[in-house]
């Protein structure tokens, strides 16, 4: 379990959310085949954040990137050379086969009342200052959902305040944050 995965399920869970991590996502052999990969594993959306009072369901990549270059917004456009570690946003016909199926699996087991129209998103803790500003360009153009390290600092900073939870990132939040 990645543990920065971690740290956002919690607060996603706070913030009213229930939090499924590493969801597989079934696509059927015709699927498979009409993306150009038959013998295709199962795609793994990292986390898929469901608020059922609001109907919002997110599917969100996470990536911490701490001590590294961090998220880089020339790797969201299709023909980048690392767009590869970011298929569901450079990929427009897996996105909409995943999230399509995604949804399909959830109104069947029962998990989400009617049919929410899923959101994509990203949650990452590191990016240079410059990276910021186009990835916030890019995701608002795309329509997706950006969740940067102020966010997460914003609501680690929620955590601390609120009453007692036994959780890791609450119980660092006020540690630190306090």
């Amino acid at each position: 379990m990645d543990a920065f995965e971690q740290l956002v399920a919690d607060i996603f869970r706070a913030k009213g959310y229930w939090v499924h991590q590493g969801y597989k996502v079934e696509l059927s052999a015709g699927q498979k085949r009409a993306l150009g990969n038959p013998s295709m594993p199962r795609p793994e959306i990292d986390l898929v954040a469901y608020r059922p009072g609001a109907g919002e369901l997110l599917a969100l990549e996470c990536k911490s990137y701490f001590d590294s270059g961090g998220v880089h917004a020339r790797d969201f456009e299709s023909d980048a050379r690392g767009s590869g570690r970011y298929k569901m946003f450079t990929r427009p016909e897996l996105r909409e086969a995943v999230l399509g199926s995604l949804v399909d699996q959830l109104v069947e087991a029962k998990a989400v009342a009617g049919s929410p129209a899923p959101l994509l998103g990203l949650v990452f803790g590191h990016a240079t200052a410059g990276n910021q500003a186009q990835l916030e360009a890019r995701f608002a153009e795309a329509g997706w959902q950006l969740y940067g390290p102020a966010w997460v600092c914003g609501e680690l900073r929620t955590m601390a305040g609120q009453s007692y939870d036994n959780k890791v990132a609450a119980m660092v939040a006020k540690l630190l944050l306090r």
